[in-house]
């Protein structure tokens, strides 16, 4: 028998539809606050969506991009708490206490700490901004901003949604889930429905969506809403039904080498990149595809298929939700902001991982083949290759958790048809996650609070970017930030980039400088020419970490650990 909680979400979404399509007509009034929707994918990098270069099929979110604008200078933390915290309040990751995952804390707590991972209060985040300004507020999806220690059945609730100023939550509270048979909560509990035979996480959480927008335009339409949405697309594990998969047969057999030189050179053909950009060479360690064995390519090109229909399930339920705006009368004035919390994923090393994630890959290329049908289906936990990553942030150098481009560097897509008139152009204003919120807070008329309940509150990092939706020229929100993860650093100052690498083996960093006016990939390390510039950079770095990173920071024992790991 289904559970009735997923018969009453498919009925009250069907509802929401009916009741949208009676509501199509209906206009916003003059000055209404716009309705606000962030939709935050997982793993996601640079090239892997088809309006940013991808040959995966994501014709929605490329209709949303046709009616918007694309931002090709948008970074992130390069890991998805950090990147979640400094969205949702404004503030860098280590000024709110979330360096890292939480997750982290249970491999070495003592590398941290007490209070690490749990967001202090004195850090008013977007929903509760939105709240004091009048507005309905939903999480649907994933959340991953939790200490470990609130996170049993029976434990306190304090840094969980609800109590962080949404109405109403729904989704998972960890990092990862199963998407057939996911950990799922409602509100403040864990729920354990009997789910469906064709159950699949993403569709059930925009159902979801679509339900709570329907319902709120039946009791309280002038109310306007933010409902942030966070899939789990294209976080591993790698399930979608087989269809979807199927329908990439053979597209990957030409392998990870191929398919960058091939996004690259899409990407400059649309404008997403400068056509004089130098695509660099593969990672070190990462295996060229012609040297593997036809196990292997066989097996490795099935990783990839899964993961591009994973991508396509995803864009089809993103629809939906788009649609039923639409149908609503509400896409005019809601404004969706869509964005991946960090560059595509290594960690399943050069082997990738078939059934379960995390832990080393005991099967052969040849036993895996011989179960390939497996691949995406409830039967196996799988993540790609490492080389598929690097294919992920083309045209940029590593990938998620690392300090280069490719970990920090992901799309992002503003549309909001009452106001952006430039639609489909590329925004190339450079702008960092802490933005996001106070752009939306801007466009809303609400801002941060300087005191809450006679509280004062830390100093917001982030700036608005709002002026570039119509005006191309503007100038960017930033031009200085910085970065750490894990003992790696980088500092950007407008075009210069410096990087700095944790070496273990030598107990030291490694600088490398970058100009990205002229470089857009971080292709050419510019230290040994520029050492002057690479010691101002040193020097800002340091200035940027005494007013925004005084949190905490991942222990070089910690560090080291994940490089070894990561680094197979």
């Amino acid at each position: 028998m289904i559970h009735r909680r997923v018969l009453l979400t498919s009925l009250l979404a069907s509802t929401a539809l009916a009741r949208g399509a009676a509501a199509a007509t209906r206009k916003p009034a003059p000055g209404a606050r716009p309705n606000i929707i962030t939709i935050v994918l997982d793993d996601v990098g640079f090239s892997d969506l088809g309006c940013f270069g991808a040959e995966i099929r994501t014709p929605h979110i490329d209709a949303l991009a046709a009616r918007g604008l694309r931002y090709n200078r948008f970074d992130t933390k390069a890991v998805c708490s950090t990147t979640r915290a400094a969205m949702i309040t404004g503030r860098n990751g280590h000024t709110v206490n979330m360096p890292d995952v939480p997750d982290v804390a249970a491999v070495m707590p003592s590398a941290f700490p007490k209070d690490a991972f749990d967001v202090p209060k004195n850090a008013q985040n977007m929903a509760q901004a939105l709240k004091a300004a009048g507005y309905a507020n939903w999480l649907v999806g994933k959340w991953h901003l939790i200490p470990m220690s609130q996170l049993g059945e029976t434990a306190g609730r304090e840094s969980w949604p609800l109590q962080r100023g949404f109405d109403y939550f729904y989704g998972f509270a960890r990092g990862w889930t199963d998407q057939y048979k996911p950990d799922l909560v409602e509100n403040n509990g864990y729920i354990h429905p009997t789910l469906p035979a064709d159950y699949h996480l993403s569709s059930d959480l925009v159902d979801k969506s679509i339900a709570l927008i329907g319902e709120h335009q039946g009791k309280a339409p002038e109310q306007p809403f933010f409902l942030n949405l966070g899939l789990g697309v294209a976080h591993a594990p790698l399930q979608v039904p087989a269809r979807y998969a199927d329908a990439y047969k053979g597209v990957y057999d030409k392998g990870w080498d191929e398919i960058r030189r091939e996004r690259f050179e899409r990407m400059k053909a649309m404008g997403i990149i400068p056509a004089d950009t130098v695509l660099p060479p593969a990672a070190e360690g990462d295996r060229p595809w012609a040297e593997l064995s036809e196990d292997e390519r066989a097996v490795y090109a099935r990783y990839m298929e899964v993961y591009a229909g994973f991508m396509q399930h995803a864009d089809e339920q993103i629809g939906r939700l788009l649609a039923y705006l639409e149908t609503s009368g509400l896409s005019r004035n809601t404004i969706v902001v869509l964005l991946s919390d960090n560059g595509a994923a290594p960690e399943a090393g050069q082997t990738g991982s078939f059934d379960g994630l995390y832990r080393p890959n005991t099967l052969t290329p040849a036993q895996q083949r011989a179960r390939l049908d497996e691949l995406g289906t409830v039967k196996t936990q799988a993540e790609y290759p490492r080389p598929w990553a690097m294919a992920g942030v083309t045209p940029f150098r590593r990938y998620k958790l690392w300090p280069h481009l490719g970990g920090v560097r992901t799309p992002l897509i503003v549309s909001w048809p009452a106001v952006i008139k430039d639609r489909g152009a590329v925004r190339s204003q450079y702008a960092d996650v802490v933005d996001i919120a106070p752009t939306l807070l801007a466009v809303a008329g609400a801002k941060f609070a300087d005191t809450v309940d006679g509280q004062r509150q830390l100093p917001v990092a982030g700036r608005s970017f709002a002026a570039t939706f119509a005006d191309p020229k503007a100038p960017p929100a930033r031009t200085i930030q910085y970065f750490e993860l894990r003992g790696n650093r980088a500092i950007t100052d407008g075009g210069w980039r410096a990087v700095a690498l944790h070496k273990c083996d030598e107990g030291q960093d490694r600088w490398e400088l970058y100009n990205t006016d002229v470089d857009f990939a971080e292709s050419v390390d510019l230290a040994a020419r520029h050492p002057q510039e690479l010691a101002r950079l040193k020097r800002l770095w340091d200035q940027e970490w005494g007013k925004y990173g005084s949190g905490p920071r991942t222990s070089a024992d910690l560090v080291c650990r994940f490089a070894r790991y990561f680094e197979h």
